[in-house]
C-alpha cells in the first residue's frame, strides 16, 4: 500500500503556485479527518508494536517495517475519541516531516482529494484538545467537512525536542539589536509564537505576523500602496507553505510576479522542504528554501538577505 513516487502527488508537487494541494482522508471513531499527501510516506495495515518504558501516554511504541525503527502514535487516543469496537482492521500512516518518521494509527483510510487552500478555513474555535487545538483547517469537499490536524504541532507536544528549540539562539552568542522588519507567515500559533521568540532573541525585535498567505498578501497590498518606501514596513518574509486560504507558495509567486515587492527577501520555512518542493519553490523566486526546526540557520539566512 505504499505511496509511489510516480503517484499524481509528484505532479501536484511540480505544479506553480496553484495554491492546491492533495489531502489523504482517513477516520477514527467515524470522524473524518485528513493530511497532506505530501506528509504520507506509505500506508501499511496495522502492526504489532514494541511498547517503550516512560514514553509519552499516546505513543504506542515502535515497530520496524523494514530496516528503520518508526514511533506509533495513537491519534484516537490524543485526539481524545472513543475506542471503535472494531479495531481490527486499523491503517498506519507513515509520515516523513521535519526530517523525521511517525506512523499514526488510523481505523480507515478514505482516499485522496484534491482542494484549493481557498476552501480550508481556519477554525474558529479550540477543537480536538491541546490549548490551542490540533486542528489546522476544515476543508469543504464536496458534501463533507474534512478536518486538517495540525501534524507539526502534535509531533511538538509528544517530542519538544523535535521542534524549535529557543535555546538554540543562545549559540550565536552576543547580537545587536536590529530595526529590520521580518514578516512571519504562519498558521501554527504554536510555531509562530517559537519563531518570533527566537527572532526577537536574536535581535530582530521589529516582527509582523500573518497567519497566512492572505493576510500576508494583504498587508504588502496595503502597504505597497501607502507611499511609503516598502523597505520601511518589510525587509524579509519567513512563510510557511501549508496555510489556509492561501499556501506559501501562492503567496511566493504573487510576490514575485510583483513589481514592487519582487525584491523582498522571501525564505520559505517549512517542515516539507522535500527535492521536488525545493525545484517548485526555486521556480517560483523563493529566495531560500529551509526545513523546520532549522531555527538557527534562519537567523543566518535572514542576516545575510537583510544585509544586501
Amino acid at each position: 500500500m505504499g505511496l509511489s513516487e510516480n503517484t499524481s502527488q509528484t505532479k501536484i508537487l511540480l505544479e506553480s503556485g496553484t495554491n492546491e494541494l492533495e489531502i489523504m482522508e482517513f477516520t477514527i471513531s467515524g470522524e473524518v479527518f485528513g493530511i497532506n499527501v505530501a506528509k504520507v510516506r506509505e500506508i501499511l495495515m496495522a502492526q504489532e508494536v514494541k511498547k517503550m518504558p516512560n514514553s509519552h501516554d499516546v505513543v504506542e511504541g515502535v515497530f520496524k517495517p523494514r530496516d528503520e525503527i518508526i514511533t506509533v502514535i495513537d491519534l484516537g487516543k490524543y485526539l481524545n475519541l472513543p475506542k471503535p469496537k472494531d479495531a481490527g482492521h486499523d491503517i498506519f500512516i507513515v509520515t516523513h516531516f521535519n526530517k523525521l518518521n511517525f506512523a499514526f494509527r488510523v481505523n480507515s483510510v478514505v482516499g485522496i482529494d484534491r482542494v484549493s487552500w481557498g476552501d480550508i478555513k481556519k477554525p474558529d474555535r479550540v477543537i480536538y484538545g491541546g490549548d490551542e487545538g490540533a486542528a489546522t483547517g476544515i476543508a469543504e469537499y464536496k458534501d463533507r467537512l474534512i478536518t486538517i490536524l495540525d501534524f507539526e504541532k502534535i509531533i511538538a507536544e509528544i517530542s519538544p525536542e523535535s521542534s524549535i528549540q529557543f535555546e538554540a539562539i543562545e549559540k550565536l552568542g552576543d547580537r545587536k539589536c536590529n530595526d529590520k522588519t521580518i514578516l512571519i507567515v504562519e498558521d501554527s500559533m504554536l510555531l509562530s509564537k517559537l519563531i518570533i521568540e527566537c527572532l526577537h532573541k536574536a535581535g530582530y525585535k521589529n516582527t509582523v505576523k500573518a497567519d497566512n498567505g492572505q493576510e500576508a498578501w494583504d498587508y504588502l497590498l496595503e502597504v505597497k500602496t501607502c507611499g511609503d518606501p516598502i523597505e520601511n514596513h518589510v525587509s524579509c518574509i519567513v512563510s510557511d507553505i501549508e496555510m489556509p486560504l492561501m499556501d506559501g507558495h501562492r503567496l511566493t509567486k504573487l510576490v514575485k510576479e510583483d513589481s514592487v515587492l519582487k525584491d523582498i527577501p522571501l525564505i520559505l520555512f517549512s517542515s516539507l522542504i522535500s527535492e521536488e518542493i525545493r525545484v517548485k519553490g526555486q521556480a517560483l523566486g523563493a529566495d531560500e528554501q529551509i526545513t523546520k526546526p532549522e531555527i538557527v540557520n534562519l537567523v543566518s539566512i535572514i542576516d545575510r538577505l537583510t544585509e544586501k
